[in-house]
This record gives C-alpha cells, structure tokens and sequence, in this order.
C-alpha cells in the first residue's frame, strides 16, 4: 500500500486521533465519569516513528508497544510516557526495565522481582496486573483469586508501583460481558488495595465499553493510526 504524503499522513491522523477523544469524552460523560480520568495510549507497534512524531504534535503523550525491540528503538526517538502491554519474556525484562515508564501485563510473580532487581536506582516502574476474563489456560492474565498476593509481592518492592489492574476481552465473548465482569472484579481489587485504583482496558475495537465499566488507561492503535504495516 503507497505512504500517505506527510501532510497527508497528518491530516489522517488528526482526524482519526480527533474522533477517538470525542468518543472517550462521549462515553466517560454518559457514565457519569470525567473525561479527565482516561489516559489514552497510542499503540505504535509497526507503525513507523514519524507517526510518533505527528501524535506528538497532535498532543499525544503515552505511547504503547507490544514488543521490546521496538519499544526501545522508538523511546529513544521520541520523548513521552512509554507502555509495555505485550506478553513478557523473562530474558526481555532488564531491557524493558530501562525504556519502559509502565508495564501493562505482569501476571508472574517471578517477573515481578525480576523487573523490582532491573530498575535503574532512582527510577519506579509502574506496573498493572493482568487478570484473566476467562477460565482458559495458556493466555495471559491470572485468575482472581491470584490477585491478592502478586498485589502483596508487587508492594514489598520500592522499585515498583502498583497502578491497578489490567484485561483484554476474550476473543469470541461480547466485550460488554466481558467488562461487567471486570468491573466488580476491579471493585473488589480497590476495596483491597485503594491505592492502586487504576484500570487498564479497552482497545479499538471495545474502550467505550470499557470506559463505561471504570476503564481509566485505554490502549488505542488503529482506531488512530488506520491499517497496521506489516512488521518492522
């Protein structure tokens, strides 16, 4: 597929990144909720680094990737809040450690001391934990039940700060079914753990659903940036 011209390319963006806030303000007010309290990241997985560029004129300040190759690559191009959401490997954790501000999908307590052994002194990582919306063994994400002490392990560590939870919505189930149940699990989580209220939720094809259960981290890529490349 031909490159859209520069000015093009930002015309596309702009528009796209214009109707998704609208979208996120629309559904945080018919949930009673401000607007304010959604953090909208832009995944960038293989999409190239002037796009970075143009979502950071456009007022774009988080951005997401899936892979700790690119992550690093692209954090180094372009100053923001920097997201790791994709599955973790442990030999990846020292790596992702240094370039990444919050990391979206800790599900292990092994990598939780791992990632609390890799922080840079001075610097605190914000983490969520994964939770898994279904009973399917082999995805990422745990089980309820499990939350509670991968919390306790996360918070014996100074290194690390606990932000709240984090789901996807299984694939086949309707999103909104999917995010009833997250929403009394997310409940029960800030009853235990009031300082970590947050909740990271929703991709492009579900965060109004999301938004409308407590979703206050939305992880957002081709709703904004069209079609992905193929890989990099």
């Amino acid at each position: 597929m031909p490159q859209a011209s520069p000015i093009n390319r930002l015309s596309e963006i702009s528009a796209a990144l214009t109707k998704v806030r609208e979208q996120v303000i629309n559904s945080a007010i018919a949930a009673g909720r401000d607007p304010d309290e959604v953090t909208l990241i832009a995944v960038t997985k293989n999409y190239p680094s002037s796009d970075l560029q143009i979502l950071k004129s456009l007022g774009v300040n988080d951005f997401g990737e899936n892979r700790d190759t690119e992550g690093s690559e692209k954090s180094l191009a372009t100053v923001g809040t920097w997201h790791f959401q994709g599955g973790i490997q442990s030999n990846k954790i020292n790596s992702i450690a240094r370039w990444a501000d919050v990391v979206h999908s800790l599900d292990n307590s092994r990598h939780i001391d791992k990632f609390a052994g890799a922080v840079a002194p001075g610097k605190v990582l914000k983490v969520f934990l994964q939770v898994a919306l279904d009973n399917s063994e082999g995805r990422s994400g745990v089980q309820p039940a499990e939350l509670d002490a991968l919390a306790e392990n996360v918070m014996k560590h100074h290194q690390l700060q606990l932000l709240g939870l984090m789901a996807v919505a299984p694939l086949g189930e309707d999103p909104e079914s999917a995010f009833q149940r997250l929403e009394v699990i997310h409940r029960a989580f800030k009853d235990k753990f009031p300082d970590s209220p947050y909740l990271s939720a929703g991709m492009s094809g579900d965060f109004e659903g999301a938004i409308s259960h407590g979703a206050t981290h939305i992880r957002v890529g081709s709703s904004i940036l069209g079609s992905r490349m193929a890989p990099l």
